[in-house]
C-alpha cells in the first residue's frame, strides 16, 4: 500500500512540474531579457542595444564587481540603443542592471573593460 500511494504522489509531483514549466514557455519573452552588450570586451564605449523600443524608458544602473554603484554618463542613441562611456573605468568586469519600470522586470549584464 505505502508503494502504491508514493507512486500516485510521485506521479502527481512530476505532473505538476511538466505543467509548470509549460506554462512559463506559453509566456511572452521578458523584453528586458533580449538584451544585446556589445562590444564585450570593451574599451571605450558599451552599447546596450534592446530588440523593442525600450531605451528611452529603461532605467540602467552599473556596478563593480564588488557590488558597487557606478555614475557613469550614458548617450541615448535612438529608441533601441543606449551608448555609455567607460573609458574612465579600471580594467576590470562590470555588471549593468537593465530596469524596465513599464514590466516592472530587471535583468543584469556582465561585460569585461579592457
Amino acid at each position: 500500500m505505502k508503494k502504491v500511494s508514493f507512486l500516485a504522489i510521485s506521479l502527481l509531483i512530476c505532473q505538476l512540474a511538466f505543467s509548470q514549466g509549460r506554462d512559463e514557455s506559453v509566456r511572452p519573452p521578458d523584453p528586458v531579457k533580449s538584451v544585446q552588450v556589445y562590444p564585450n570586451p570593451a574599451i571605450d564605449f558599451v552599447t546596450v542595444k534592446f530588440e523593442t523600443p525600450l531605451a528611452k524608458t529603461s532605467k540602467l544602473e552599473f556596478h563593480s564587481i564588488i557590488g558597487s554603484l557606478l555614475d557613469l554618463e550614458q548617450e541615448v542613441v535612438d529608441d533601441y540603443e543606449i551608448r555609455v562611456k567607460i573609458k574612465e573605468l579600471p580594467i576590470g568586469y562590470y555588471i549593468i542592471a537593465v530596469h524596465d519600470p513599464v514590466n516592472n522586470t530587471r535583468a543584469f549584464y556582465k561585460f569585461l573593460k579592457r
